[in-house]
C-alpha cells in the first residue's frame, strides 16, 4: 500500500479502500479555529454528547484577534469556557497559528486529523493524514464518529534532486500548482516520495502540504522518516515518531517526476495561486508591500532566512514591510538569536502571530499596489483592497523584493548566504494553552451578545419553486460567498453574517433572498466551473441557507463546499451539459417538479426555466448517507433523530 492508505486501512469504519463511493475514518484529532470554532462548538453542543470522545481536541485562536468591537472577545470567553466544559485544549489568543502550533505541539505521523480550516493538510507534513472540513463534521469527530469521504485517488509527486541556492519549498509547491492548477482535482491525495525529500525539512513539507490545499485536493502527506524524528526529537516529543513509509510495491493513480535542480523562483500572479509566472519575467516590477507570515512560510527556517538577508541593510522607503511570526515559539526564537532585533532594525513591522493580514484582517494594500506575500491565497479582494495586485512568493523572493523595491531573482543573493539549519533543541513553552479539567461537568459556558444560535432548516421540500436569486461565474470562492476581514467577527452569528453573502459580487444578493424566502420561495444559486474554492468555511452554505437557498446549479464543484451543502441540506446539483450553463439567467423562475423523489432515486432532475419552463437537465451523485441528510434538510437533523 502506499501511506494514504496505509493510514486510511488502520482508521477505516466503514467501506473498502478498494471499492467506490464513501469510506468512514476514525479521526485521532481535531482542529478548529476561532472563526470557524464557535459554529462547530455551538453545533457540537446541539447534539447532546457529553464529553469529546477525540484523541486530541484543540481549539485555536488565531484569526478574529485585531477588530474593534466586543464581539471577538464574546467569542473566545466561549471558546475558553465550551472548551473546558467538554475537554478540549484551548490556545489562547497570540500563541500562535493553529496550523504551525499543531504541527509543533501535537502533530503525530500515521494519526488523522480533521480540521474546520482548508489549510489542515499542512499536518501532512509530519505524516499525518490532515483534512479540512466544515466546521459541522468537526463537531460530529469531536463527539466520535466517523469522517466521511470519496474513495481517493492517489498522485505521487516524486521529488528528485536539490533545490538551487535562492529556491524553496515554496518554488516546490508553486511548480506543482502549475502542473495540477487549482481545479480538477477533487477526490485527490498527493503523496510525496523520492530521493530529494532528505533535503527536505518537516517546516519545508509543512510549506509544500499546506499549499496543496490551492489544488483542490483532498489533502497532501509525506512520509515520516529520520527528518521527521529529528523534527520531533527538537520538539521534545520523540516518543510521537513512527516510521512510516509507501511499500516499495505501491500503486499510485498517476506519478509525476519533479527535478527540483531544474526549478527556478516562482510567483503565484493575481488574482489566483494557480496563475504561476516565473519571478524573472516580472523583474523589475515595482512593488509597493511586502509581508511575511501566515500559516505558510512562517516557520523559524523562513524567517530566519528573510532575517539573514535583510541583516544590516534597509528595507526600500517605497515598500512597506510586515512579519507575522507563525507561533510564540518562532517568535521567542527569533528574539533569542537576536534575528528580530536585525529585522526591526532593518525597517520590519512585526504583527501578531495570527493569520492577520492573511485573510484580510489589516495590513491591507494601497489602491493599486503591487503586495509581495509569502501566504497560500490571492484572491481578488482578499487582501481587503479589491484594486490591489498581489502576488504569492517564497521568503526569498520577497525578501530581496523588499530591499530593492522591485520584483527581483533572489539566487544570486542567497549565493552568499549560509543555509539555515534545522536547531537541534526548540524552545518549548506550552503555558499560552489551556488544558480542560478531568470533569468539565460544571463549567459555566460563556455566552455574550455575540454568540448565535444555530438555524434550523425543514426537511428538503417536494418541488423546487423559486428564482435564480443570482448568476455567477467561474472559480467562485467562499471568499465571494462568505467575505472575510471585517465581517469575520459577525461568524457566531449566522443571522447577522447572513447580510453580508455574495457582498463583494451582488450586494443586494441578501436583500433579494430574503424577500424571496419570505415569500416562501426557494432561491437558487446558479455557478459556473469549480464554485466554492478555497477555504473551508461551512458560513458560505450555512448563510445561505439560512436565507431560503435549497439548490446551487454548477458546472462543476469544490469538494469542501459541495460536503458543506449537503451538510446544510442545499443540493449541489451539476449540469448535465456544461453549456447549459448559458440557459438560466440570473432573476429566471425555476422549478423541479418532483425534488423530494429525485434525491430519493438517481439523483437526476429537470430543472424548467422561465415561464415557459424551458428543461434543463441536472444530476447529483449522491451516497445513501448523503441523500439521507438532504432529506432531512441537513446533518444536525440527521444527528437530531439519533438521540
Amino acid at each position: 500500500m502506499n501511506i494514504a492508505q496505509k493510514i486510511l486501512s488502520d482508521h477505516l469504519v466503514e467501506g473498502r479502500l478498494d471499492g467506490t463511493g464513501e469510506l468512514g475514518i476514525r479521526i485521532d484529532h481535531t482542529l478548529t479555529q476561532d472563526a470557524t470554532g464557535t459554529m462547530a462548538f455551538l453545533q457540537f453542543e446541539s447534539m447532546g454528547v457529553e464529553r469529546i470522545a477525540a484523541e486530541r481536541a484543540v481549539s485555536y485562536v488565531d484569526h478574529n484577534t485585531v477588530q474593534i468591537g466586543p464581539e471577538n472577545a464574546d467569542d473566545h470567553a466561549y471558546l475558553k469556557s465550551v472548551a473546558a466544559r467538554y475537554g478540549a485544549v484551548f490556545s489562547r489568543p497570540g500563541n500562535g497559528i493553529c496550523h504551525q502550533l499543531h504541527l509543533e505541539r501535537f502533530g503525530a505521523p500515521g494519526k488523522t486529523l480533521l480540521g474546520s480550516d482548508s489549510h489542515t493538510p499542512t499536518g501532512g507534513g509530519l505524516g499525518m493524514l490532515a483534512i479540512g472540513a466544515g466546521g459541522i463534521d468537526v463537531a460530529v469527530a469531536m463527539g466520535g464518529g466517523p469522517f466521511f469521504m470519496p474513495v481517493p485517488k492517489v498522485v505521487r509527486i516524486n521529488l528528485q534532486g536539490r533545490l538551487p541556492v535562492g529556491v524553496s519549498a515554496k518554488d516546490v509547491v508553486l511548480h506543482v500548482l502549475s502542473i495540477l492548477s487549482t481545479k480538477g482535482n477533487v477526490g485527490c491525495i498527493l503523496e510525496y516520495g523520492g530521493d530529494a525529500l532528505s533535503a527536505l525539512d518537516v517546516p519545508e513539507r509543512a510549506t509544500i502540504t499546506n499549499m496543496g490545499a490551492e489544488c483542490g485536493v483532498t489533502t497532501s502527506v509525506f512520509p515520516s522518516d529520520e527528518v521527521t524524528r529529528r523534527f520531533l526529537k527538537a520538539q521534545g516529543r520523540e516518543g510521537d515518531w513512527c516510521e512510516l513509509r509507501a511499500d516499495d510495491d505501491a500503486e499510485y493513480d498517476r506519478v509525476i517526476e519533479v527535478d527540483l535542480s531544474m526549478l527556478e523562483p516562482l510567483a503565484a500572479a493575481p488574482h489566483s495561486p494557480g496563475n504561476i509566472v516565473t519571478v524573472a519575467s516580472c523583474a523589475g516590477t515595482p512593488v509597493q508591500q511586502v509581508l511575511f507570515g501566515s500559516c505558510t512560510n512562517s516557520s523559524y527556517r523562513d524567517l530566519k532566512t528573510v532575517a539573514m538577508i535583510l541583516k544590516g541593510q534597509t528595507v526600500h522607503p517605497d515598500v512597506s514591510v510586515g512579519l507575522a511570526p507563525g507561533s510564540r515559539q518562532v517568535l521567542e526564537m527569533l528574539a533569542q538569536e537576536g534575528l528580530l532585533t536585525d529585522l526591526i532594525k532593518s525597517g520590519v513591522r512585526l504583527f501578531e502571530s495570527a493569520c492577520g493580514f492573511c485573510i484580510g484582517n489589516h495590513a491591507s494594500p494601497g489602491e493599486g499596489a503591487v503586495s509581495l506575500r509569502t501566504s497560500n491565497r490571492n484572491f481578488e479582494g482578499r487582501s481587503g483592497t479589491k484594486s490591489a495586485a498581489v502576488y504569492l512568493v517564497s521568503p526569498e523572493t520577497a525578501a530581496v523584493a523588499a530591499l530593492h523595491g522591485v520584483f527581483t531573482d533572489p539566487r544570486e543573493v542567497c549565493a552568499g548566504l549560509p543555509a539555515v539549519m534545522p536547531p537541534a533543541v526548540y524552545e518549548i513553552d506550552d503555558s499560552m494553552f489551556v488544558m480542560p479539567p478531568a470533569d468539565g461537568g460544571k463549567v459555566e459556558i460563556v455566552r455574550g451578545p455575540n454568540i448565535g444560535t444555530v438555524p434550523v432548516n425543514p426537511p428538503l421540500p417536494e418541488e423546487l419553486n423559486g428564482r435564480c436569486t443570482i448568476k455567477v461565474g467561474d472559480k467562485i470562492t467562499t471568499d465571494h460567498i462568505m467575505p472575510a476581514g471585517a465581517r469575520l467577527k459577525f461568524r457566531s452569528n449566522v443571522q447577522r453574517y447572513a447580510q453580508y453573502v455574495f457582498e463583494g459580487v451582488d450586494p443586494d444578493f441578501h436583500k433579494r433572498a430574503s424577500a424571496l424566502r419570505d415569500e416562501g420561495l426557494h432561491n437558487v444559486i446558479v455557478a459556473g466551473e469549480s464554485y466554492g474554492q478555497g477555504s473551508s468555511r461551512e458560513h458560505a452554505a450555512l448563510c445561505p441557507m439560512y436565507l431560503g437557498v435549497k439548490a446551487v446549479a454548477a458546472v462543476s464543484l469544490e469538494r469542501i463546499h459541495r460536503a458543506n451543502l449537503i451538510n446544510f441540506g442545499i443540493v449541489p446539483f451539476v449540469f448535465d451539459k456544461a453549456d447549459d450553463y448559458n440557459a438560466v439567467a440570473q432573476g429566471a423562475i425555476l422549478k423541479i417538479e418532483g425534488l423530494r423523489k429525485a434525491i430519493e432515486g438517481d439523483g437526476r432532475a429537470t430543472l424548467l426555466v422561465g415561464d415557459d419552463g424551458k428543461p434543463v437537465a441536472l444530476h447529483v451523485d449522491l451516497s445513501n448517507r448523503e441523500r439521507a441528510i438532504l432529506l432531512a434538510g441537513g446533518l444536525l437533523n440527521t444527528i437530531a433523530a439519533k438521540y
